[in-house]
């Protein structure tokens, strides 16, 4: 969606998701670096975290020599624009709202932090430069800060003197990107969202589940050549997961990166489940009821999780058959990742460590193995990447933007932060 020029900043591009029906979501304005636009270096960001549940406006500055006091005002006249003027206004928390910005935009954001602490999260990349007198002892926002290994206008030597400002108690991270110099983050790139991303849904979704992608570690440290942390991360108001969307959530098998799937969308009793890239189709989206039976689809075309014939030995195929009340429908998600059947305590299992799409699922004895490992719901796997919207489990489609450069690619649901183009 475009913005016009007025309301303190010289318009620019809105990206937001078009699926409603999860509430409101937080919201995110960006600026660019100096003399820099925002549609020709940070656009590439919008679809991007728009379709993890963000509301993004890219805003482009009055005048592009703009200084960073003037940038920190415009991100904030974006922010005020987007949540009491703009057309997606009613999509938006406004007490969910965050700044990120490129060089003088970075120390423009730092700036809009200070100005205006109810922020939720502070993304500076590569922020100010050495000698303009920066500081960050007043900053209380959660801030991420990052730099470029090989950059030679915001050296790493100025930007750990700049991070080292940032009082003690505040929530932050520092983090170098191995390699990158100046301009890095004006191409896309999926290194860097994989900071973003983590650090957007703790702060302003209070999604704690997202913790582990910046803590203790990350999970590819090979991308950084510095990383510095202040874990544990804790959201200022607690962590509150987002609900469960309408319609299921997808069953994760962990040792495969797939998902539970019904083939081809089929509504025949006796079809055997298997696993399959997750696409967030409905023969993949399952609700767990309160007698312990998983269903997928919906109405007259419900059907339960089954063992096969009752049976309860290994081997026993898992199928979907019309909801009966039988204990073979009957399932226990246990804590240690297993899921199994209530009338064999067999695991839920595929077939033979298998991790090809087309696996099949069958009922074996439980043995610990990865490829009895589900998560219900969950963003990912501990071997994946990021791509938790607001609503478990679903990748959120995004609004096409109507003036700059038209980036959104076509999302499916539940596609992979990984397949970010990369550098």
């Amino acid at each position: 969606m475009g913005v016009a020029p007025g309301n303190g900043f010289n318009g620019g591009v809105v990206y937001y998701p078009t699926d409603t029906s999860l509430g409101t979501w937080g919201a995110l304005a960006i600026v660019p670096g100096y003399t820099a636009r925002c549609a020709d270096e940070e656009a590439w960001m919008g679809p991007w975290l728009s379709s993890f549940g963000f509301v993004v406006i890219c805003i482009e500055t009055n005048s592009r020599t703009d200084g960073a006091d003037a940038r920190a005002a415009e991100l904030l006249a974006g922010l005020k624009w987007l949540t009491t003027q703009s057309p997606v206004k009613a999509e938006i928390d406004p007490n969910r709202l965050s700044v990120l910005g490129h060089s003088a935009g970075g120390a423009g954001a730092i700036i809009a932090a200070e100005r205006q602490p109810s922020l939720k999260a502070m993304i500076g990349l590569a922020p100010g430069f050495p000698g303009n007198g920066l500081s960050m002892a007043t900053d209380r926002v959660p801030s991420l800060v990052i730099g470029g290994q090989n950059d030679t206008v915001v050296t790493p030597s100025y930007l750990s003197g700049l991070y080292a400002t940032l009082p003690g108690t505040t929530q932050s991270g520092f983090a170098q990107i191995a390699g990158a110099d100046h301009v890095y983050y004006t191409r896309p790139n999926n290194v860097e969202l994989k900071l973003l991303i983590p650090w957007l849904k703790v702060f302003v979704d209070n999604d704690t589940r997202y913790t582990q992608f910046l803590c203790p570690g990350l999970p590819d440290p090979s991308t950084v050549s510095v990383y510095q942390p202040k874990c544990p991360y804790v959201p200022p108001s607690g962590p509150t997961p987002p609900p469960t969307p309408a319609g299921g959530e997808p069953v994760h098998a962990v040792g495969a990166g797939k998902c539970l799937d019904v083939p081809d969308q089929r509504t025949t009793a006796g079809t055997q489940v298997e696993i399959h890239t997750c696409d967030g189709g409905a023969n993949q989206l399952w609700t767990r009821t309160s007698s312990g039976r998983l269903t997928v689809y919906s109405g007259s075309s419900t059907m339960c999780l089954d063992a096969d014939a009752q049976g309860a030995s290994p081997g026993t195929k898992v199928q979907i058959w019309p909801c009966n009340g039988g204990s073979n429908q009957q399932w226990n998600v246990n804590a240690n990742g297993t899921i199994t059947g209530a009338q064999s305590g067999l695991c839920l299992d595929v077939t033979g460590g298998a991790t090809a799409n087309g696996a099949l699922v069958e009922l074996w004895t439980c043995n610990g193995a990865a490829n009895q490992h589900w998560t219900l719901g969950q963003p990912i796997s501990s071997a994946a990447s990021p791509r938790q919207p607001n609503g478990p489990g679903k990748f959120l489609k995004t609004s096409r933007p109507t003036t700059g450069r038209d980036l959104r690619p076509h999302f499916d649901n539940q596609r992979a932060l990984s397949r970010v183009p990369p550098e």
